[in-house]
Formats: structure tokens, sequence, C-alpha cells
């Protein structure tokens, strides 16, 4: 029983798949930020070249 309670102890692969699952999870965020700021700026850009033309 001593043995089973150190070799538990000792494993670490539960808390490196944790880690990997944050980090994943911070770059999901950072995706999704990136793709929000990116989509209202193009949106933005064709509302700007939709009006010049609606203007020629």
């Amino acid at each position: 029983m001593n043995k089973l309670v150190q070799r538990f102890a000792k494993d670490e692969s539960g808390a490196t798949a944790i880690e990997y699952g944050l980090i994943a999870a911070l770059i999901a965020v950072a995706v999704i930020t990136a793709a929000k700021a990116l989509g209202t700026q193009i949106s933005s850009t064709f509302t700007s070249v939709t009006n010049a033309m609606k203007g020629s």
C-alpha cells in the first residue's frame, strides 16, 4: 500500500495533461480575441469601400 501511494505521488502525467489543457485554452482565447478584432477591422474597411463606391 505504501508503494502505491509513493508511486501515485510521483506520477506527474495528470499534471502535465492539465497544463497542456490550460495552454490550449489560453491559445483559444487569444485566437478568438484576434479574430473578433480583425473581423471588426475588415467590416469597417468594407463599409468604407462600399460608401466610396456609392459616392462615385
